[in-house]
């Protein structure tokens, strides 16, 4: 599963960048054309983004890299509370 996420960053990524350059650089487009590419564009930049994501949470949880230093809900909470003090 891990192999599919990765290939599907990889073509939605492609995407984002290939249609974003279309539609920023090509002058004889049509303004429909010029939308469906803006509109691939944005679909490429959040389907890469969202996979992206999800391959760092499941590096992380399989210990494969390491995990980020965010303190968990009580240590956050407690440090906060005694920060004003």
């Amino acid at each position: 599963m891990t192999k599919l996420i990765a290939i599907i960053n990889v073509i939605a990524w492609a995407g984002f960048w290939a249609f974003g350059y279309i539609a920023l650089t090509t002058d004889d487009l049509s303004d429909s054309q010029l939308v469906i590419a803006a509109v691939l564009a944005f679909a490429g930049l959040v389907t890469g983004v969202m996979a992206y994501m999800k391959l760092v949470r499941v590096t992380e949880a399989s210990g494969y890299a390491k995990g980020s230093k965010q303190l968990d809900a009580a240590t956050r909470n407690r440090t906060q509370e005694e920060w004003g003090k």
